[in-house]
């Protein structure tokens, strides 16, 4: 029986658990208390057993060994697990695995439904969880019609509508645009703060494990740290040991250090510019205007550029579903960008991506197309069109698997582009049909360069089923499986979401190679805005299915009031700006870590200041 007094809500004691066929347990003697209302942060390398930790807290997996009680119950106890799963809700990393419904609505009904609330009071609970979420309007909309970041606010809104006592978020704001997670992350801290619900939050976002009133760092299935957040995150390069990167501000100020300024350990931008206006202060250095950091505006074309005109496009045209996702975008990109695309959720950012390989067709290359007839006495009807390269997307003679061949794409879900029954087939499909006529050797060749160019062992990942790895070394399986064809433009849809510090660093890093190496044009949809400020060289705001800019990211950046008006955000260097600007020093940088670090100590007097 529950004990409503116990100051503990969840034991853990020694846990272990081992997968099946695995060589390393995925957890190996974990020890856990959580208070009663605590509101605490996992966090963790990929792989570390954050998932798995948080399964087994509501019986989805079975402890090979140890203890775990919630509520009082050993959930390992006669029918415990199914009381304990009505206390406690659980949202994952990808939403499709919690759509039941073919109706948002009675998808958030579900669960009410399932531990017996009555008719009236799971309608409440909709309306409720639908506003907590910003999702309305969306109530009686089909969810396979909707956005990846609009499906993870209907599973987080499904949870919620059972108002549990214990809220386990399993990265599960890793594929929202920035509002929606200021939105997510409010309901939890309202719901923690003003309930009294317990929360358990695993993250890979700094900002909000913040939040908590403690953290936790695994690694390799063990808690090697736990504290307040600020703690954790000021051990620096002790998290570097646990194969997770410092956050960026660490990064800012370590460099501003080694510069011979004195600045503290802060986590916030706020106290990182009161700390480098100190040291301004000090140094006598009067504030102000100061000289713009200068811009290359020299990207020319090239035989590889992308235009878009007048792209418009309606899902389910005809019908009582249609929506229309993208509504007369105009978009130039040239031969040796690294682009990104940043907007809000439902924006239209993954329908546009879409076209650039044909995987949507213009309307006119298809065999019931007829032009439309201009009306009387109104202007002709536009026609959209899409050149790549040298490819016209609008010619029915236009070569799509040429095409497809010279323009990869990698998804949002990676695992949905695997379907082989090894990782060697995989790679090797995409290879196989669009260049025929290869022997096996020169396949396997291939196969393995590259397999070796995403990190992975070939001897030792080849012949393994895609579905028996881990959620990162799925993503380099699915991007080897489009760069074996060596594409001269390569498209990836949130490459990096859901990745640790780390594995972010690393995916990014092998972007470049391979845009230095062979590949002429990358592209990356992306909801960080640091992610797009450290790594593009131009960026495109899309905003309810039209473009509402393209610039560099300093001259984009620099419109943080417009972006925050959008649901976006700015990255971590144009909020410690803005925070200076406040104090009367306006510091113009790249928007990188490096070149903001590179332009403050160039203000305080260089390197050897």
């Amino acid at each position: 029986m529950e004990k409503d007094n116990e100051e503990y809500i969840i034991k853990c004691e020694n846990l272990k658990f081992t997968y099946a066929g695995a060589k390393q347990p995925a957890l190996c003697g974990v020890n856990l208390e959580v208070k009663r209302g605590e509101f605490l942060s996992v966090v963790g390398h990929n792989g570390s057993g954050k998932s798995t930790l948080a399964r087994l807290l509501n019986g989805l997996l079975e402890a090979e060994s140890g203890k775990v009680s919630v509520l009082g119950m050993d959930i390992s106890e006669g029918n415990n697990a199914v009381e304990i799963r009505k206390s406690v809700g659980m949202v994952f990393q990808n939403p499709d695995n919690q759509m039941v419904a073919s109706i948002v609505e009675d998808d958030i009904a579900f669960g009410p439904e399932n531990i017996g609330i009555e008719r009236e009071e799971i309608g409440r609970r909709i309306a409720w969880a639908l506003d907590a979420v910003g999702m309305q309007e969306f109530k009686e909309t089909t969810p396979s019609r909707l956005s990846g970041g609009q499906k993870q606010r209907i599973a987080v809104a499904g949870v919620l509508a059972m108002k549990p006592q214990i809220l386990i978020l399993d990265e599960s704001t890793a594929m929202l645009d920035p509002k929606g997670r200021r939105e997510v992350t409010d309901v939890i801290c309202r719901l923690n703060k003003e309930e009294g619900m317990t929360v358990i939050l695993i993250t890979h976002f700094m900002e909000e494990a913040l939040l908590a009133d403690r953290c936790i760092v695994m690694n390799r299935g063990e808690i090697v740290l736990s504290g307040t957040p600020e703690k954790i995150f000021e051990s620096g390069n002790e998290l570097e040991t646990y194969n997770l990167a410092l956050p960026r501000i660490s990064k800012i100020a370590n460099s501003l250090r080694a510069a011979g300024m004195e600045i503290k350990d802060v986590l916030r931008p706020e106290q990182l510019a009161e700390e480098i206006s100190k040291n301004f202060v000090k140094r006598g250095i009067v504030v102000g205007q100061f000289k713009k950091y200068p811009i290359k505006d020299d990207i020319k074309s090239g035989d590889w550029d992308i235009e878009i005109k007048d792209l418009t496009y309606t899902y389910s045209k005809k019908s009582p579903f249609a929506a229309k996702a993208l509504k007369g975008v105009d978009l130039s990109i040239k031969e040796g960008e690294f682009f990104g695309i940043i907007g809000h959720t439902g924006s239209g950012k993954s329908t546009l991506i879409q076209h650039l390989n044909a995987l949507i067709k213009l309307p006119q290359v298809e065999k019931r197309y007829r032009k439309p007839k201009a009306k009387k006495g109104m202007p002709p009807p536009v026609i959209s069109s899409i050149s790549v390269g040298q490819f016209d997307l609008g010619d029915k003679k236009c070569k799509f698997k040429e095409l497809r061949a010279s323009v990869g794409m990698v998804f949002q879900y990676p695992e949905y582009q695997l379907f082989a029954d090894s990782v060697f087939a995989d790679v090797a499909f995409g290879l196989k049909n669009f260049k025929k006529g290869l022997s096996d050797e020169e396949v396997e060749r291939a196969v393995k360069e590259s397999l070796e160019v995403v990190g992975l062992d070939y001897d030792e990942v080849k012949d393994k089923s895609p579905f028996d790895l881990s959620g990162g070394q799925k993503r380099r399986v699915a991007i080897a499986g489009v760069i074996v064809t060596k594409p001269q433009i390569l498209v990836l849809d949130e490459p990096a979401a859901g990745l640790d510090p780390k594995g972010k660093d690393e995916i990014m890093e092998l972007l470049h190679k391979l845009h230095r190496e062979w590949c002429k044009t990358v592209i990356i949809v992306s909801h960080d805005m640091d992610e797009v400020a450290d790594n593009c060289t131009k960026a495109a705001v899309l905003s309810d299915g039209k473009i509402f800019a393209c610039d560099y990211p300093e001259r984009l950046f620099a419109r943080s009031n417009e972006l925050i008006s959008l649901g976006l955000d700015i990255p971590l260097t144009a909020k410690i700006s803005n925070c200076l600007k406040k104090q009367g020093m306006e510091v113009n940088s790249d928007c990188t870590v490096e070149g903001f670090a590179n332009a403050i100590i160039e203000l305080y007097g260089g390197r050897n200041a």
